[in-house]
């Protein structure tokens, strides 16, 4: 009865291309109504879309978040029409309002998709390429995953990661870090469509791209079907199916589509690539496409026939009773993939991380802050099994190895460690990605001068609010002999300038073991942790300092008396603040040293504690080995900052912070010129 009902209602489903040209109306009116965007994608693609999302892409409307869901990712994101037209035709919570107001205030159609689990959108993607990183790197969380918690006869994470990407995609460099490592990691339920238009915004791209991309992709390891014909539905599922039917290599299906189907007059041109069709042909592609409606309107029999509520609510309740029966067989692994798949630490983890701080300052080791970063992996990694680290081909010099790390291979993706090799920028993708998918907390370090290499996907973490934590070494001049090539000098002010990032920047082993705990305890962005290459001394401290130092500045010393100046400074230039505290009060100055290693933290703190530990006019004097520009809003115009103002030399790290004016005496004499201008 069930195979006869299916056949009933497959012979009574609308055909294939007039399933399709809903996305290609819905897409050509939204962009027209906003005479802004990008039509030629979704009506190039609607074919490869309606089959993907009607026969093959396993989600539920009515619950995005389910668990073992697919992962859909649109890299060629500003094709975003495509996206929303098919969030409100299979029955995500996305009205029809929305889509008239595409591209307007406060609208969740954004010219390119912005990260809405609710809506169906699982990633923010716009800067081409990162899509397909973030896909690399979610396929890889599902096998980590499955890997962890499957069991024979239970297979809770069974999933298929399926990406959308164009020309452009393949043009910018992260498609080849993030491609390549996908083969050499065997991610099978990735599943890359291609779309070979031959069109970007310049025109013909066969001027400026003629790589063999079935070449490409198969020296990286990955299968490759094709070319396809993106407009026939037959050979299209043709090839999913293929697709779907391995599982030990990744798949890039070619798709051999013309950019702006249905536009008669337009159609294949870069005329359909960003910039609406214009009334008159928008008039002539309804009649090319046979589709009399008015705009924005699709016919009930196709809404009926698009909408995936019933089938999702099928697939979410089949996995639901597999989980059910995971949770009799294995109550303790079924409890901690619940956990992990919703983002929630480990019962009495705080208390936890507070006695590692405590340690930290008992133990007073003066150590370089990323090996105090390693030894703070060493006390919390064992409490949080989510911890997913790596390095770009940097491992030994970040710390970021720590005796309860376990390399993650092709054959045993069990592990919790990445050799990401020299791919920085694929590496913050593909972290991304894996906190997109959730269930695993990412980690990657990589020397803080090469975050211009990734920067793009830190911005992308800090714009999606995604719990990441970077771990950028050598935070300074004082790396000493490698050079300005490798020394740092305006990143920490970059960085500082991202909304939404919390850049840390520890002191000693207890600040570093703070940053951690601040940055596993985050759930709302992302954390950029600053570590030296050389030792610092450890600062003494009493208990109620330790806590402070989560508030993100605290006071070091003359915590009751009314200074008249105020040392800030961070990182390694605390110690030598210290030491100049100390000369300046022997000639009777009241000094306080405020210690800042994380100006976010510290403005979210209400003004009572800001103004306790900065107190409204005194004179502050600033000091950090890196640009001036953030700090002026401290010191004021009666301040004064002591930073650097050119980039550095290759030499050891002693000589260069003599040279460059960061010394205990140089900190004296500018203490004392500001307080005699007062």
């Amino acid at each position: 009865m069930a195979a006869s009902s299916e056949k009933t209602a497959a012979a009574r489903r609308p055909p294939r291309r007039e399933l399709a040209n809903a996305i290609r109306a819905l897409s050509m009116d939204a962009v027209q109504a906003a005479n802004s965007g990008h039509p030629g994608m979704p009506m190039g693609m609607a074919d490869i879309a309606e089959v993907l999302w009607n026969d093959f892409l396993r989600f539920s409307p009515e619950h995005p978040e389910w668990a073992d869901r697919d992962r859909f990712v649109l890299s060629n994101g500003h094709g975003s029409m495509l996206l929303y037209s098919l969030a409100y035709l299979t029955g995500f919570p996305l009205g029809l309002e929305e889509l008239k107001a595409f591209r307007q205030l406060d609208s969740r159609t954004a010219g390119h998709p912005e990260r809405e689990i609710h809506i169906g959108i699982e990633t923010t993607t716009g800067p081409l390429g990162q899509g397909l990183a973030n896909a690399v790197g979610m396929a890889l969380a599902e096998k980590i995953l499955a890997s962890q918690f499957n069991r024979p006869g239970h297979e809770i994470v069974d999933h298929r990661t399926f990406v959308f990407l164009g020309d452009g995609c393949l043009m910018e460099g992260i498609s080849h870090e993030a491609c390549s490592l996908a083969g050499t990691l065997g991610l099978g339920k990735l599943v890359a469509i291609y779309d070979d238009n031959g069109i970007s915004i310049d025109g013909e791209t066969r001027g400026w791209f003629t790589d063999d991309t079935p070449q490409r992709f198969r020296a990286y390891g990955w299968s490759v079907i094709g070319p396809v014909d993106g407009h026939d539905p037959v050979a299209i599922a043709a090839a999913l199916e293929a697709a779907c039917a391995q599982s030990e290599q990744p798949t890039l299906i070619c798709c051999k589509t013309i950019i702006g189907w249905g536009a008669p007059n337009k159609q294949g041109t870069a005329a359909t690539h960003g910039a609406a069709l214009g009334a008159d042909e928008v008039a002539a592609a309804r009649k090319a496409l046979a589709w009399p409606h008015p705009p924005f309107e699709v016919p009930e029999s196709l809404r009926a026939a698009w909408d995936a509520r019933p089938r999702g609510r099928s697939l979410e309740a089949a996995w639901r009773r597999k989980l059910d029966a995971y949770r009799r067989a294995y109550p303790e692994l079924a409890a901690e993939f619940e956990r992990r798949m919703h983002g929630h630490l480990p019962s009495g983890f705080a208390t936890a991380a507070e006695r590692i701080a405590a340690h930290a300052q008992a133990a007073g080791k003066s150590v370089a802050t990323r090996k105090a970063s390693e030894l703070a992996l060493e006390a919390f990694g064992p409490l949080l099994p989510e911890l997913v680290g790596g390095s770009a081909d940097l491992t030994g010099s970040n710390n970021t190895w720590y005796s309860g790390s376990k390399t993650i291979t092709r054959a045993d993706a069990s592990g919790n460690y990445l050799f990401y090799g020299v791919r920085e920028f694929g590496m913050g993708a593909i972290m991304n990605g894996l906190a997109l998918h959730g269930g695993l907390l990412p980690y990657g370090g990589t020397f803080l001068v090469f975050t211009d290499y990734a920067r793009n996907s830190l911005r992308m973490a800090a714009l999606m609010r995604l719990r990441v934590v970077f771990v950028l070494t050598h935070d300074s001049i004082g790396l000493g002999e490698d050079g300005p090539t490798h020394q740092p000098v305006e990143h920490l002010a970059s960085l500082r300038a991202m909304p939404n990032m919390h850049v840390w920047r520890p002191a000693d082993a207890v600040e570093t073991a703070v940053a951690w705990q601040s940055a596993i305890e985050r759930s709302d962005g992302p954390t950029a942790l600053i570590l030296s290459r050389q030792n610092l001394a450890h600062v003494a401290r009493g208990e109620d300092q330790v806590a402070m130092i989560a508030r993100g500045a605290y006071i070091v010393s003359n915590g009751d008396a009314r200074p008249e100046i105020v040392l800030i400074a961070t990182g390694s230039e605390l110690e030598l603040v210290i030491a100049a505290a100390s000369q300046l009060e022997a000639g009777g100055v009241a000094v306080r040293v405020v210690s800042m290693p994380c100006v976010e933290r510290f403005e979210e703190q209400d003004g009572a504690y800001r103004e306790h530990v900065l107190p409204p006019g005194t004179v502050r004097l600033v000091v950090e080995a890196g640009v001036a520009d953030c700090w002026w809003r401290y010191a004021g115009d009666r301040g004064g900052v002591i930073a650097m103002h050119s980039f550095g030399q290759s030499a050891p790290a002693r000589q260069l912070f003599a040279r460059f004016g960061f010394t205990a005496a140089a900190v004296v004499d500018a203490a004392r010129k500001l307080l005699a201008r007062k």
